[in-house]
């Protein structure tokens, strides 16, 4: 689903015009940003929690140059779901058949 699908699943299920809805959106996720990038945490009860995690300094590789890259501490966003989410996402999704395989099984 793109966002253009959610914009017009939203307007379609509230009755808010299409524009109003992606307004809402993109301002939500642009305060998730500002927040994040704030340094602070988002936590929405049942649903899930917008965070940041510390990443360690490292060594990388460049391979081409054969060299070695310090690659300094930094921090990433990522989402953790709740609990709720995880259990009703378990139940409602069913697995989509493999398209690959032949009757057989065989590729």
């Amino acid at each position: 689903m793109r966002k253009a699908d959610l914009v017009n699943q939203i307007s379609e299920k509230t009755g808010i015009p299409k524009v109003d809805v992606l307004l809402s959106l993109e301002t939500m996720f642009k305060a998730v940003k500002d927040t994040l990038a704030g340094g602070e945490n988002i936590y929405i009860r049942g649903f899930g929690s917008f965070i940041t995690k510390k990443r360690a300094a490292k060594i990388g590789r460049n391979i081409k140059k054969n060299v070695a890259v310090p690659i300094p501490a930094h921090y990433i966003p990522a989402f953790k779901p709740a609990k709720e989410f995880v259990a009703e996402v378990k139940k409602l999704v069913t697995p989509k058949p493999d398209t690959d395989l032949d009757k057989d099984g065989v590729e």
